[in-house]
């Protein structure tokens, strides 16, 4: 019996993407009959006609309303901002007590982000674990991590199951050291970081906490030497974002420690060498750190735990949303100024100057463009103050993560400007909820990470890429976006974007395109 040829629709001569891959008609006619045998599809029009309710006000109220689902939330859970704070220290582990599914993920999304290899070790819990508790799949895994991946320091953060049970880091550590697993005076520090509550800001700020209480603890601070604490905050951007940071403050002189810098973790170069730790803060410095001048933190909201810590010890400290654009940076350079001593140079002017230069010379295009911002809450205030500082309306801020507090924080800001007085606040609300207003009160521009990716093919709405993570594009966090220098890179953002619209409306020779932009 002969067998019957099957024809694929690629080959080792062949190689399709997985875009046109599946838009091949073997590929399609599989689809559709797994959509009509497995999916119950109701009839096109009953889709129809519910997808077209779905852009009303009637739906909008209901789904602003909704309080016992969430639907595609703009934020992550805490230990995946714990393990970002770890990286950013000199040759630190991130250990997650809790299961490989969970640590799996927190690994691929900062790999998928920065293209660039995240290292992470689970204690591998299972059912019996979450029985009978994971006091021994701590000490065999501290066991592993020390032997085999060489590092100076294991930063302890957990999951959801180890939280549910009530594992308790500080004593699992301990006994893990009595029976050998890592020595004695081996850096463990540890934060508990469940996932089912607050979100990755809030990891990190448990992590950077738990890191710092780890080498301060029983300490006193003495006389301050002259050095100012830093704290980036969980930020998609640190590789550009962090090296900016330093141009400009070695530009004025200062003495400084970045606590937690993972510029060089996650941008480590393609020299025929493999670095499973790069560059970041050193145990030393963290140790020194308690006897800074201050402790400043770039993102208020990712660190408000860790600087009530460093206020204990009596260290002045100040906080900001995310220095984006010309008055935040101007007020965090001015603060460091004040605290440091140190002037403003003249070249940090004249970068400052030209950032205002190219914002009046493209004011005839930003002025009354509307936005919608999603994403962390001191993300989201800062861009609707740079909006607001290009002539631009933040129709909609919206931040999952957002408290009450940064509610108020962001209605003072919008009430600050005759550009923010129509914007409104939306704290705790996800992205299905920003689809129903985009739909009622359309905008020009969006501005997110690429989750935000199907609000533009649905609404129509182009989307600008400016925080994490970001998927579907490459190597956009090599670029810095705070300071006078990263204000320029995201205002020619917002200006391509613009211009590729027109573009794209104006593309029909005779028809639509009258522009005369490329006259002689």
């Amino acid at each position: 019996m002969k067998r019957k040829a099957i024809t694929m629709p690629q080959s080792a001569e062949k190689i399709l993407d997985h875009a046109p891959l599946f838009r091949e008609p073997e590929y399609r006619r599989m689809l559709a009959e797994k959509k009509l045998n497995f999916e119950c599809p109701h009839p096109d029009q009953v889709v129809a006609d519910q997808s077209e309710f779905t852009k009303t006000w009637e739906y909008r109220e209901k789904n602003l309303a909704r309080e016992a689902l969430v639907i595609n939330p703009a934020k992550a859970c805490q230990p995946l901002g714990a393990v970002f704070a770890a990286a950013g220290f000199e040759r630190t582990m991130s250990f997650v007590h809790g299961s490989q599914g969970c640590v799996a993920y927190y690994r691929s999304h900062l790999s998928r982000h920065f293209k660039e290899p995240s290292s992470a070790v689970s204690s591998s819990m299972t059912e019996d674990a979450a029985v009978f508790g994971g006091l021994k799949n701590m000490v065999d895994g501290l066991a592993n991590t020390y032997a085999l991946y060489d590092p100076s320091m294991i930063a302890v953060s957990t999951t959801c199951m180890a939280e549910v049970i009530g594992d308790d880091l500080h004593g699992f550590i301990e006994n893990a050291k009595s029976e050998g697993s890592v020595p004695l005076d081996f850096d463990v520090p540890f934060a508990h970081t469940p996932a089912f509550v607050g979100s990755h800001v809030d990891g990190y700020d448990g992590m950077v906490k738990g890191i710092l209480e780890h080498f301060w603890k029983g300490r006193e601070r003495k006389e301050p030497n002259g050095t100012i604490n830093i704290i980036p905050g969980f930020d998609g951007f640190c590789v550009g974002n962090n090296r900016e940071l330093k141009r400009l403050l070695n530009l004025m002189g200062v003495s400084y420690t970045l606590i937690q810098d993972a510029s060089d973790q996650f941008d480590t170069p393609s020299d025929g060498m493999y670095r499973m730790y790069d560059g970041g803060t050193t145990i030393g410095d963290v140790k020194e750190a308690l006897g800074a001048e201050a402790t400043l933190s770039l993102q208020h909201y990712n660190t408000r735990k860790t600087l009530e810590y460093c206020k204990e010890f009596g260290q002045p400290t100040a906080s900001f949303h995310y220095p984006l654009g010309v008055k935040a940076t101007d007020e965090l350079l001015v603060k460091i100024s004040e605290i440091s001593g140190k002037e403003i140079p003249s070249a940090i002017g004249l970068e400052r100057g030209r950032l205002v230069d190219a914002m009046a010379d493209s004011q005839a295009w930003l002025h009354g463009k509307k936005y919608a911002i999603y994403g962390d809450p001191d993300f989201v205030y800062a861009v609707a103050r740079f909006v607001m500082e290009t002539g631009g309306e933040p129709t909609h801020c919206l931040a999952t993560n957002g408290t009450s507090a940064w509610e108020s924080e962001m209605k003072a800001l919008l009430a600050s400007s005759p550009f923010g007085k129509d914007a409104k606040v939306w704290a705790g609300k996800d992205l299905w909820a920003l689809r129903s207003l985009l739909f009622t009160e359309p905008v020009d521009l969006l501005i997110g990470n690429s989750y935000g990716k199907y609000l533009e093919r649905d609404t129509g709405t182009p989307l600008i890429r400016l925080t994490f993570p970001i998927f579907d594009r490459h190597h956009h966090h090599r670029f810095p976006l705070m300071g006078y220098q990263g204000g320029l890179r995201v205002l020619t953002t917002i200006l391509d974007t613009i211009f590729d619209k027109l573009d794209r409306e104006t593309s029909q020779t005779g028809v639509t395109d009258y522009s005369y932009d490329l006259t002689r």
